[in-house]
């Protein structure tokens, strides 16, 4: 079986593909990198191609500057790109923060301006998939990964399915907390992706989401991710939010936090990639892909652990991430480290194959899962997967403020899908009107004037 990963030199290609490997699943016979930047392809997704090699699997991981060679016999394809590069999610941001609003890579005018030159790419391969293997399921991690996994459902022939480790991560955290195994647990969560709550968590038949509410203020010391969260309205809530939803909760806070930190996020990241790129490259040229690996997997490290830290504490805390994953020592090939969004792939794919039907949470049509949205809507939700397909599974009750807030973000992103797919400016100024994060039409105007001037040629098509 063969797999194509789109976005192959992509700074997390090779931690991916390692964990394919080294997993003992032995799903693939066959995966093809492509990537049109040839630095990417010589520095990562090589890291990737000797990784296979030194794990047992030479000739089984291959590169490609040729979208068409990387999808012929593919059974799966992983889309993971970003058009415009990280200077591009440095721009998204900047022109947000600089009026004074939420700057994040997929919600707010950042999002919406992200989705907006990436969807005419991604429906572009589409095209080229549907010709070459018109029976692969495309996998999606393109952010926003909601509506681009929207746009392809609605405006292409390719099977999608959209994924994210939010919402997994974060019951498994709950789990941890708890002191509980996951297999005893039971959940209800759904929204969209980036936007989503969970209403229960039973342990063995017990109901604990009065427990975990009751007890928010240690789940703040026990994770920061938590801690993004006032616990008051968590309890009058009466749901744990997930991550993302402080962008929508909190914005002042996040955007007073960016200040304090004097760099955002996808600054921070622009740097750390650069650091990372060109470490992998300097291994290669003095050593082999040991050396190349452990560069790699320190700065890979060190931006995992800053996630998220600038905008919920204005700090990314990257000094201290540095000197703790500075004394680990030479990291290993053969760890297996199955988990975050390639664990939830992985999952999806063994359900789709019959090998392992399963409960799943991803990125699909909801059918009639949350009945208050239309029935092509993507929503986040648990879904039955297996050799047949995907079943979107019913879903606990939300809040009425939650349902409001999913009902109006997922407005804005119908209405972004159209504009992009009609190319019509004046759609794309009424979508980001629309958007929670964006104080009404006039401003929406302003940012996507400057938007189209500073991407250039990846919004040229707006007219």
């Amino acid at each position: 079986m063969k797999l194509a990963i789109l976005g192959g030199g992509g700074v997390r290609m090779p931690a991916f593909v390692r964990a394919l490997l080294s997993s003992g699943a032995n799903l693939f016979d066959e995966i093809s990198l492509f990537d049109p930047d040839p630095f990417r392809r010589e520095t990562t997704a090589r890291l990737a191609v000797e990784l296979a090699s030194a794990l047992g699997y030479p000739g089984m991981v291959s590169v490609t500057a040729e979208p068409e060679t990387a999808f012929t016999d593919a059974a799966f394809v992983f889309s993971a790109i970003r058009v415009g590069g990280d200077q591009g999610r440095v721009i998204d941001e900047e022109v947000a923060l600089r009026r004074g609003l939420v700057g994040q890579e997929t919600t707010g005018p950042g999002g919406a301006a992200m989705a907006l030159r990436t969807i005419p790419v991604v429906l572009s391969y589409c095209e080229s998939l549907a010709q070459c293997s018109p029976q692969a399921v495309l996998i999606n991690f393109t952010n926003p990964v909601g509506i681009i996994t929207q746009a392809i459902s609605l405006h292409s022939g390719v099977r999608v399915v959209g994924v994210c480790d939010t919402p997994s991560g974060t019951l498994s955290r709950l789990g941890a907390f708890l002191g509980v195994e996951p297999e005893t647990v039971s959940f209800s969560y759904s929204g969209l992706n980036h936007l989503g709550w969970i209403s229960s968590f039973s342990v063995e038949g017990e109901e604990r989401i009065g427990e975990l509410i009751g007890r928010y203020e240690e789940l703040q010391r026990f994770d920061h991710r938590f801690a993004a969260f006032d616990a008051d309205v968590v309890r009058r809530l009466g749901a744990l939010p997930t991550e993302y939803v402080f962008y929508y909760y909190d914005p002042h806070r996040y955007v007073d936090g960016v200040a304090r930190a004097g760099s955002s996020r996808g600054q921070d990241v622009l740097r750390l990639n650069e650091e990372l790129i060109s470490g992998v490259a300097r291994a290669f040229e003095k050593g082999g892909v040991e050396d190349a690996w452990s560069a790699y997997s320190l700065l890979l490290g060190v931006r995992h652990d800053t996630y998220m830290r600038t905008d919920t504490e204005g700090d990314s805390h990257q000094a201290e991430a540095r000197s703790k994953r500075g004394t680990g020592g030479p990291a290993r090939l053969n760890e297996a480290d199955i988990g975050g969004y390639e664990g939830v792939a992985l999952q999806v794919i063994a359900g789709l194959t019959s090998r392992r039907p399963a409960q799943v949470i991803v990125n699909t049509p909801n059918g009639s899962a949350m009945p208050f949205l239309e029935p092509d809507d993507v929503v986040e939700v648990p879904t039955f997967v297996h050799g047949g397909g995907l079943q979107p599974l019913a879903t606990g009750e939300l809040p009425r403020s939650a349902r409001g807030l999913v009902t109006q973000v997922k407005e804005y992103e119908r209405t972004l899908v159209e504009a992009a797919v009609t190319r019509d400016a004046g759609l794309a100024e009424l979508a980001l009107s629309l958007n929670p994060l964006v104080p009404g039409i006039s401003v929406a105007r302003d940012l996507l004037a400057e938007y189209r001037l500073r991407h250039g040629e990846h919004l040229a098509y707006l007219r």
